[in-house]
């Protein structure tokens, strides 16, 4: 096995080729062969019985040369970067050199490798201070959405639809005289000024009694979904059926038991204060650190190779991917929805993509001008948490040398920002 080296006239990239023993291709070739075998219909022999020369000589030499790379070059390849200590920053452009029975197999690979990062000012670093206060309007906003969701609908039948009212209504929509599709429906519920019917549906509801008819003029929006109405006028005959109100709780100390563990208002504002301000600081520390970060960005040069962008947006493509199959969609299906291809959503991320992968190489460049080491609490910390997010014992997770490492090289990252923040000149202003 042999490694050859080369600079190609891209900065930051290398060509590397890889020569691979023509013993450990024919190995490779023997393995497809057994896990394939038993697809072959030879005349002459039972359906996957025939030998391999047989096949060979059946099908050409070559039946399983590509396989057999297919199995061997990805091997290989992590062999050599490993072994060489490469820092490879992008996919790898292979190319086929040599691929011959009894021949040494001989390919090649170009990838951009890590830029010099020539980092600028990271030290006393002019920032704004952010800071969050929490409000009486805040609390009471708070307050009263726990009043929301505790409330109960009630019935009316005294006196005429008002705005925020539930009204059940039947309904059947004509234009030019004629019903159109999708246009009636029987005991329909709809919250007047939620705004989910055309516009000006809901304000004519407004007064009608239960029991009344009446028949309602609106125009269609100029961009509505279906271009066979869209900028029609049309009139909606409608019968009111029945009135509900939300009813909200009295917002007092048996409110605060019958919504909390406390037993006065008061308790239960201060214990909202308290959250508040909790995920005020964190949102204040977060934006402060993104804003440090982006500061120390500014002030350094790097000449990101094209190939690890590129990267980049394939790992935004697939992050993606994997939150949408939560909601059993895909990214395919994603795009689209949105009317786009995956080069118009490559096109949008890719200024994303620099940003993140700036980011990356400056930090990692920091941690390793300060000599920064991993923190073993802040490893065994996450480790713990995992645990019991995942109901896991530690024990196992600790053996999970892979996202060990992970963990490390987090703990240094958060290490470079906070000494960043902590070296900062933070004004008021």
């Amino acid at each position: 096995m042999s490694l050859k080296q080369e600079k190609t006239e891209n900065k930051n990239e290398l060509k590397l080729t890889f020569t691979v023993p023509a013993s450990r291709f024919e190995e490779a070739i023997q393995e497809v062969f057994k896990k394939s075998a038993k697809y072959f219909n030879i005349p002459g022999f039972r359906k996957g019985k025939a030998p391999f020369k047989i096949v060979e000589r059946y099908y050409g030499d070559s039946i399983f040369y590509e396989d057999a790379f297919n199995e061997l070059a990805p091997v290989v390849y992590d062999e050599e970067i490993k072994e060489n200590k490469i820092e490879v920053a992008s996919r790898p452009q292979v190319d086929v050199v040599q691929m011959e029975k009894g021949k040494d197999l001989i390919f090649t690979a170009i990838v951009a490798t890590k830029p010099e990062v020539k980092l600028g000012k990271y030290k006393e670093i002019p920032l704004k201070k952010i800071e969050y206060k929490v409000t009486d309007e805040d609390i009471d906003h708070e307050i009263n959405h726990m009043a929301e969701h505790n409330s109960r609908m009630v019935t009316v039948e005294d006196r005429p639809v008002k705005d925020k009212d539930i009204v059940t209504i039947d309904f059947e929509g004509f234009t030019d005289g004629k019903p159109f599709e999708g246009g009636k429906a029987e005991n329909h519920d709809l919250t007047i000024g939620s705004k989910t019917f055309i516009p000006g549906f809901e304000d004519q509801i407004i007064g009608m009694k239960i029991g009344e008819e009446k028949d309602i003029k609106v125009t269609f929006p100029e961009d509505y979904f279906s271009k066979d109405l869209a900028g029609k006028e049309a009139t909606f005959h409608v019968v009111l059926h029945g009135i509900k109100e939300k009813q909200l709780p009295t917002i007092d100390d048996e409110f605060a038991k019958d919504v909390s563990e406390f037993d006065t208002l008061k308790e239960l504002k201060d214990s909202i204060k308290e959250k508040m301000e909790k995920e005020n600081e964190e949102r204040a520390k977060h934006e402060t650190e993104d804003a440090a970060i982006e500061e120390v960005c500014k002030n350094t040069n790097i000449d990101i190779p094209e190939g690890m962008v590129e990267l980049e947006i394939d790992n935004i493509m697939q992050n993606l991917d994997q939150r949408l199959s939560y909601q059993g969609l895909n990214l395919e299906q994603y795009l689209k929805m949105m009317g786009k291809s995956e080069e118009d959503f490559r096109k949008d991320y890719k200024e994303q993509a620099e940003k993140n992968v700036k980011t990356r190489l400056v930090l990692e460049q920091i941690v390793k001008d300060e000599k920064i080491k991993e923190d073993e609490k802040y490893i065994k910390e996450k480790l713990e948490e995992m645990a019991k997010q995942y109901n896991r014992k530690v024990e196992d997770l600790e053996k999970n040398e892979e996202l060990k490492n992970y963990l490390a090289e987090s703990s240094k990252t958060e290490q470079a920002v906070e000494l960043i923040v902590k070296n900062a000149k933070i004004s008021k202003k």
